[in-house]
């Protein structure tokens, strides 16, 4: 086939070598038979596949139809459409179109024609098959830079090198006594040879055994016989050559099939741990939104209690929301963002993309929610505490209302009657003008109990202002009050006037009765006030105001001797009386005819009012010494408040500090900082001492400080900082050794780009700013707007300006380390399907662990191409989707 020849390039060497088949068959003439055997065997291995066989093989391709099916089944390409016809040139046309084919795959092709296939030529045929063998089933055998004969001799003596008796040296005599053939059974195999019990020197039951197990349990036919190797001074090279390598393809196909089985295994594991921390994040963070959506409700809550009592218990049960319930949440909400910054670490070093969670459970999604959170909790605290000073307002007030309402009601008592009754029709002259003198003081007393009426009613309408709870009552009170001071006053009008229109009828009256009333009543007003200040309850909050209130009771005590003059006056006065009635015979018909206030009521209201003297002193000095107990309190408070605060801000600063300088390898560093993290824990004790002192403080109801500027709020927050701030420091450096680890980084190449990174950063802040990061990159060699706005996309895909070291990691780790890609993830796939498309259930659990196969089987879209069949799955969307090329 003179065509064929010439139309093909330089032959390749081996093919060369191995075409002189007149010369080999020459050599031996046995040597054909054996051909003949294996070929037509090797032939029929393949052409099973399109459902036909050959028997003789000379007379079987002399059409040539047969001869392109096996091209078409070996080679998985198409020839052109054979001519069916039964003239001689029909078949030689078919035979030319399979000829042109193996030229066209390189094959030089030495004195074999078309006519002499057709002709049915035993020689030509044999060396066309060979051709076709060395092609398409030798040729391409690869091993350590070696190909063909030399590399499937290379594979067979790495193979059988460990086994005793065996030494492949040729493709020959070195397979004669058969144990050749079970050593690369058994090497791949060891179930289905026992190698040990076979005999050099039984090689017919060692050829047999290969043959039969080989076409048994590896799906190799036999294309030897035993007999005619070991009657054979010498075994026909092409026919052992053709055998073994259907061993080769075998045995390499399962280790291809598991290489790639392997690296599916591992794209798999990686995905399904992504996806559980995924599922963990997605739980974590619905649980931690619900508490925060039910917890913010409860804080916003401002309905309002009757009692401080009431109000302490929701006091208290704050005081336990801050101490044990909102802890653990702040450690779930540290762990979310650490959890959130290794996955989304993991995701980059595996090249898949970033992960992004449920619409509204984003980490900023979080930090707004717990924002409003400790809003609503500020809020929440501020309102218990002004709740707390109202209620205690509104309860001194409700106390002082009824204790002055107590006191006119009683002053009060029997006003009307005395106001109304007719006594004076039936006085003489004195006794009338007495009664008009008595009833000028009632009025003079009435006018002094204006200021207390007028009192209670700016106390009710007080009340009133603060929503007092049993407001209702109050009004009632103070309206019935009022109502009676109206009807007083106009009764005592009525009575003015009918005194003064009967005293042109009396003409006596007793001057000293009438000064002694004139001068008794304000001072029983007066007793009366006194004893009222040294009963009424006060409430200070500081050392100043106590002490100011017991200024003033020293004052008032000062005027206690002029008032006990007073007293000695008034009562003189009434011994005058008693003194001129004796003198001058009077009898007294009664007691002072124009006051009630009798010298004995004065006296017992002026002993009481001393004694009242002792109890106040001894409440003033009680309310002294809380105060002085409660700034004791306050020092100590500030004390610890003060070495906290400084103790924060100092760690915080050192923290920061050491993020940015971060000496030795990244695993000292790691140690370093858990030991930090210990030594800042161990300052727990500390912050419950001061939490203990603040509850002291609140239970004090101490409302003010004016030793320290910290509140317990604020080092709350520093703490909480503080701790979140060790922790996120420490998850860096993870992700740097996950990152260093996955890319192989040195530690020389972390230093160079701590280094770097540090050079430019100028305010030590821990990240680079966008011109930052573009002068870091220039001074790498990376030039154009273009490319940097490329990678400022890669490492601040959130566009906040502002490039972490994490990120600055993962980029340079990027540039210079090569990852997994979806192309290789379908190139594994396509060896597992046997080149096909598609890949079936059966053979995915066949080749791939049980749990990562039914993954596959569970994700994988129905494959739709013009070859599917039942059941086939899409593993090229699959593997794109791994890698987010497209919807998994």
């Amino acid at each position: 086939h003179t065509a064929a020849a010439s139309s093909v390039g330089g032959p390749q060497t081996y093919m060369e070598q191995e075409n002189d088949w007149d010369r080999d068959l020459l050599l031996d003439p046995a040597w054909e038979k054996q051909q003949r055997k294996t070929f037509t065997a090797w032939c029929n291995s393949h052409l099973r596949k399109a459902g036909t066989q050959i028997e003789n093989i000379e007379e079987d391709f002399r059409d040539g139809l047969k001869l392109m099916l096996l091209l078409e089944v070996i080679s998985g390409e198409r020839l052109p459409k054979p001519e069916r016809g039964k003239m001689r040139v029909h078949k030689i046309n078919n035979v030319n179109k399979a000829l042109d084919f193996i030229a066209s795959k390189g094959v030089k092709l030495v004195s074999i024609g078309a006519e002499e296939i057709v002709d049915g030529n035993a020689k030509m045929t044999l060396g066309m098959i060979w051709t076709i063998i060395l092609r398409f089933a030798i040729q391409d055998i690869s091993v350590e830079e070696t190909s063909a004969k030399e590399g499937l001799l290379l594979w067979c003596q790495r193979k059988t090198a460990p086994y005793k008796n065996v030494n492949v040296q040729n493709f020959h005599i070195s397979w004669k006594d058969g144990l050749a053939f079970n050593a690369l059974i058994h090497r791949h195999r060891p179930d289905l040879i026992d190698y040990d019990s076979l005999r050099k020197d039984d090689p017919v039951t060692n050829l047999n055994n290969a043959f039969e197990v080989a076409e048994k349990h590896l799906d190799i036919p036999k294309m030897l016989d035993a007999e005619d190797i070991v009657g054979t001074l010498r075994p026909d090279e092409k026919a052992i050559m053709t055998y073994v390598s259907c061993f080769y393809h075998a045995f390499s196909g399962a280790q291809k099939a598991e290489t790639a089985a392997n690296r599916i295994c591992k794209v798999l594991a990686v995905n399904q741990e992504n996806e559980q921390m995924m599922e963990d994040y997605e739980k974590l963070a619905s649980d931690l939104l619900e508490w925060i959506r039910r917890t913010i409700p409860w804080l916003e809550n401002r309905t309002q209690e009757k009692t401080v009592n009431d109000m302490q218990v929701k006091q208290e049960d704050f005081r336990d929301y801050r101490c044990v319930h909102k802890p653990p949440k702040v450690q779930e909400k540290c762990q979310l963002e650490i959890s959130f910054n290794t996955l989304q670490t993991k995701l980059r070093l595996s090249n898949r993309p970033a992960f992004m969670p449920s619409e509204g459970r984003m980490v900023s999604d979080i930090n707004k929610a717990w924002h409003n959170l400790e809003g609503a909790e500020k809020g929440y605290e501020e309102w218990i505490l002004s709740e707390i000073r109202r209620l205690e307002r509104l309860e001194h007030l409700a106390v002082k209302f009824h204790q002055k309402c107590a006191i006119h009601e009683s002053w009060t008592d029997g006003k009307e009657a005395m106001l109304t009754q007719k006594d004076y029709e039936t006085c003489t002259l004195s006794e009338v003008k007495a009664l008009l003198r008595k009833h000028e003081a009632f009025e003079s007393d009435l006018a002094a109990h204006q200021d207390r009426v007028e009192q209670i009613a700016a106390i009710a309408q007080e009340l009133n202002e603060l929503d007092y709870y049993d407001a209702a009552s109050v009004n009632a009170r103070c309206q019935k009050i009022c109502d009676q001071w109206d009807v007083l006053g106009e009764l005592t009008h009525k009575r003015k006037e009918s005194l003064e229109r009967t005293e042109k009828q009396l003409e006596s009256i007793d001057e000293l009765y009438l000064e002694y009333a004139k001068r008794a009543a304000p001072f029983n007003n007066w007793m009366e006030g006194a004893m009222e200040d040294l009963q009424d309850m006060f409430i200070v909050h500081n050392i100043e105001e106590i002490q100011g209130l017991i200024t003033a009771h020293e004052q008032f005590k000062s005027t206690l001797p002029e008032a006990n003059k007073e007293r000695e006056a008034i009562q003189s006065i009434q011994s005058e009386v008693q003194k001129i009635a004796q003198s001058n015979g009077i009898k007294l018909s009664g007691g002072n005819p124009y006051t009630s206030i009798t010298p004995e009521s004065i006296n017992s209201k002026w002993e009481q009012a001393m004694a009242m003297v002792p109890l106040r002193d001894n409440a003033l000095q009680e309310e002294l010494n809380k105060q002085n107990s409660n700034d004791t309190l306050r020092a100590t408070f500030a004390t610890q408040a003060n070495a906290v605060g400084a103790y924060i801000q100092a760690k915080m600063e050192e923290i920061g500090r050491i993020s940015i300088e971060m000496n030795g390898t990244l695993e000292d560093q790691l140690t370093n900082l858990k030991e930090y993290q210990k030594s800042i824990m161990s300052y727990t004790p500390e912050i419950n001492k001061l939490e203990g002192y603040h509850q002291h403080i609140q239970e004090a109801l101490i409302f003010d400080n004016q030793y320290t500027s910290y509140t317990m709020e604020h080092l709350r927050v520093g703490w909480e900082q503080l701790l979140t701030t060790i922790a996120r420091t420490i998850n860096e450096v993870e992700n740097q050794i996950l990152t260093r680890d996955a890319k192989g980084i040195s530690q020389e190449q972390l230093y160079e780009y701590r280094a770097s990174f540090n050079h430019f950063d100028k305010d030590h802040s821990g990240a680079l700013m966008a011109e930052e990061f573009k002068a870091c990159l220039i001074s790498l060699g990376y030039d154009g707007e273009a490319e940097f706005n490329r990678i400022m996309g890669i490492v601040d895909p959130n566009g906040s300006g502002a490039v972490t070291f994490q990120a600055f990691i993962d980029f340079m780790s990027t540039e210079t380390t090569d990852r997994d890609t979806a192309d290789q993830v379908i190139a594994s796939f396509k060896i597992l399907a046997a080149d096909k498309n598609y890949i079936t259930a059966d053979e995915l659990r066949r080749e791939l662990p049980p749990d990562q196969a039914e993954y596959c089987i569970a994700r994988m879209a129905p494959y739709t191409g013009p070859d599917a069949v039942p059941g086939a799955l899409d593993y090229m969307s699959f593997s794109t989707a791994l890698y987010g090329e497209s919807d998994l």
